[in-house]
């Protein structure tokens, strides 16, 4: 008889529910395509008696995740407890200093410690398995780390937060603002209760940095990524973006180049004709551009139930066929240190929105800070004066270095004609 995958499960919360679920939903066809069964045989979460809508009375309960590891009924551990620190890299360490396989869906870890545990997964010859971190159910780890394998990978970019999504389109749907459409969100089960990871492009930030390092065989750096949130849009920007042809988007973005590694998520202007203009809702994308293959484009649902509990078996596959190399697709010991690229002398072209008070003189300082700083501007619109006296003034800039367009807001830092922070949104030209 072929021995099975034994599995412990450390976390059943809405994933690790998933997993169980799935397991058990289309156990004949994924021991078919592993080869041999995949059977949990121990578990572990904060709440014992807590009804998850599926049998754990045949599992083997552990009090202390950290137990799973030393089991010797035990083959691979998947870790759903999240956090950077704490438990999960405890367990994380302790599975793999076992020589036991080691799956997980918490991007944050794999940013902040994923080369550290990499180099313990080779030294013990075990697999380091995260599909279910980056996207969700897409599987754009196995196609960048397998599927595009041969080609150099010039630049990975896409929508990685659904959170963010489904605020920003519902913005665009309803021409509603920030606040309320996230408010609806949390009622939704969207939005957390404390939504800053998501809102503030933390979350994106984790996953693109993961995928930088698989792109450009390049160490993780997530501390040089450049991270702006979509807290100061406004329902105007996203008309105003309309107007213009574009739609508005939180975009991580990598770039690899000779001055180094750009990194950044930012909300930026989406040409309508672009593929990431239409992801709606909650779903993510991810595009990625081989010398040799061209554009590959990665659409799917990026969280929740089904989709990531579909990432995590898949990976328990791949370690029940034995089939698993390097982590970041190379050893540890060949990925390259790249510098930071100097953010500044990047070349493209900007949104630029204004808040000021409705008197004479306010569009000639504004002008005379862009030709004071070499920006040309492209396109300039006026709207009519709010109840309390302010205009919105848009702009968007010919395409110039983006340390000029810094240098012309620092110039109106101060101006007594602002009445609240400019708001820059990149304009995506790829």
């Amino acid at each position: 008889m072929v021995q099975p995958l034994r599995v412990a499960l450390a976390g059943l919360g809405v994933v690790g529910g998933g997993v169980v679920k799935l397991l058990d939903a289309n156990r004949a066809l994924i021991e078919r395509r592993a080869g041999r069964p995949i059977e949990i045989v121990a578990v572990s979460a904060r709440d014992r008696h807590r009804d998850r809508g599926v049998d754990l009375s045949r599992f083997d309960w552990a009090d202390d995740a950290g137990s799973l590891a030393a089991r010797d009924d035990v083959d691979v551990v998947v870790e759903l407890v999240g956090g950077a620190d704490g438990p999960a890299l405890t367990l994380a360490r302790a599975t793999l200093a076992r020589g036991k396989a080691f799956v997980t869906a918490n991007k944050a870890m794999v940013a902040h410690h994923g080369i550290e545990l990499a180099r313990a997964a080779e030294a013990a010859g075990a697999a380091f398995k995260y599909e279910a971190a980056v996207a969700g159910g897409i599987p754009v780890i196995k196609g960048l780390r397998e599927g595009a394998a041969a080609n150099e990978i010039g630049r990975v970019y896409g929508i990685l937060n659904g959170t963010c999504n489904y605020i920003l389109t519902t913005m665009e749907a309803a021409g509603r603002d920030f606040a309320g459409v996230l408010a609806e969100a949390q009622a939704l089960g969207y939005a957390e209760a404390d939504p800053s990871f998501d809102i503030d492009g933390v979350d994106a930030a984790h996953k693109l940095a993961i995928l930088a390092s698989l792109a450009f065989g390049t160490t993780l750096d997530f501390a040089s990524v450049a991270i702006a949130g979509i807290r100061p849009i406004l329902a105007a920007d996203i008309a105003e973006a309309a107007a213009l042809g574009y739609r508005v988007r939180l975009v991580g973005l990598a770039e690899a180049g000779p001055k180094g590694l750009l990194q950044r998520v930012h909300p930026c202007l989406v040409p309508q004709d672009h593929p990431l203009a239409h992801v709606q809702g909650s779903m993510n994308a991810v595009v990625a551009e081989g010398n040799f293959v061209g554009r590959l484009f990665f659409e799917g649902r990026g969280a929740g139930e089904g989709p990531t509990a579909s990432a995590v078996v898949a990976d328990l596959i791949d370690i029940a066929r034995r089939e698993y190399g390097a982590p970041f697709a190379m050893p540890v010991d060949s990925l390259d240190e790249r510098a930071p690229a100097p953010r500044g002398e990047r070349r493209g072209r900007a949104y630029l929105r204004f808040t000021v008070a409705d008197r004479p003189g306010v569009l000639a300082e504004l002008a005379a800070a862009m030709r004071d700083a070499g920006v040309s501007i492209a396109s300039l619109i006026q709207r009519g004066a709010a109840a309390d006296g302010s205009v919105l003034v848009a702009m968007v800039t010919h395409e110039c270095a983006e340390r000029c367009v810094t240098d012309a807001l620092a110039r109106l830092e101060g101006s007594q004609s602002l009445a609240g922070k400019p708001l820059l949104m990149h304009i995506l030209d790829v």
